[in-house]
């Protein structure tokens, strides 16, 4: 049983088609992300999966899957059960669905080990526990402190510059609930050992920083609870007009000024990150 009826239509579509393509192929199907982690919004919310085949798998069988799935938003990773035994760094490429494709990649990282081991929702297969799934906190918080500049240190900054595609996109309200929520993330993980979702990291966040950041960490609260902030032209110009309506839905008076907050607290967020890290 899955978190949401929508997240169990595309499942058992997914296994349908899987099953009738290469019967037996897929013997391990779980989900983490926002499924797995009590934070699902069936308007803005990927289902992210784990994938299990015996041996790796045929690309042209997973292509035509993919295919025939369209464009439900089911993203993830195949893998080997005994890929799961080792550091996600050493292995090579994986097939890989994104947005409706399917490519090889090397995007396994230590962050989809330690949810699938403590959080992973079983569609088919033995129960996450009995896997024996790698797990090395060390490497867990080595891997967060990297991704803090590897990732979010470089999209701050490309958001910092207003006539680009990033300066644009965060005066929208997905772009505040993705930087806001993922810096808080990685801030959670270094400071408990442990993943939390989009909301369970903003509610970490309203703990761990000073009262100067609350009005932002709540602003993107308000706009992931209320599942419309999508990164889309539509979106954009929807969360735009959240700051002129009447009633006035944002927290903040403009879209400028939220951006400016927004980023703001994501360079505060990333130092403390790191900080915790060093003190480790």
């Amino acid at each position: 049983m899955t978190p949401h009826p929508k997240i169990d239509a595309i499942v058992e579509t997914y296994l349908s088609l899987a099953d009738a393509e290469a019967p037996g192929l897929v013997e391990g199907l779980y989900l983490e992300g926002s499924a797995a982690l009590d934070d699902y919004r069936p308007e803005t919310s990927d289902v992210d999966f784990v994938a299990v085949t015996a041996a790796e798998p045929p690309i042209e069988a997973l292509e035509r899957i993919h295919t025939r799935l369209g464009a439900h938003p089911f993203e993830g990773i195949y893998l080997t059960w005994d890929d799961l035994h080792h550091n996600p760094a050493d292995l090579g490429e994986r097939p890989q669905a994104h947005t409706g494709k399917l490519g090889l990649g090397g995007g396994a990282n230590p962050i989809t080990w330690h949810t699938l081991a403590r959080h992973g929702v079983t569609c088919r297969g033995p129960k996450p526990g009995e896997l024996d799934v790698w797990s090395d906190p060390a490497v867990l918080a080595a891997w967060t402190d990297d991704n803090l500049d590897r990732y979010w240190r470089r999209l701050v900054t490309r958001a910092s510059r207003p006539i680009s595609r990033w300066g644009l996109a965060a005066l929208g309200g997905y772009a505040a609930v993705w930087i806001v929520t993922g810096v808080s993330r990685l801030h959670y993980t270094l400071a408990t050992g442990d993943v939390t979702s989009k909301t369970g990291a903003g509610r970490h966040a309203l703990e761990a920083f000073p009262e100067r950041w609350h009005r932002v960490i709540n602003e993107a609260l308000r706009l992931r609870e209320d599942d419309s902030a999508t990164p889309t032209l539509g979106g954009l110009l929807s969360g735009l007009g959240e700051h002129f309506g009447t009633p006035r839905r944002s927290l903040y008076g403009s879209p400028f000024e939220r951006r400016s907050d927004v980023l703001a607290f994501a360079d505060q967020a990333i130092i403390a990150a790191h900080k915790l890290y060093a003190a480790r």
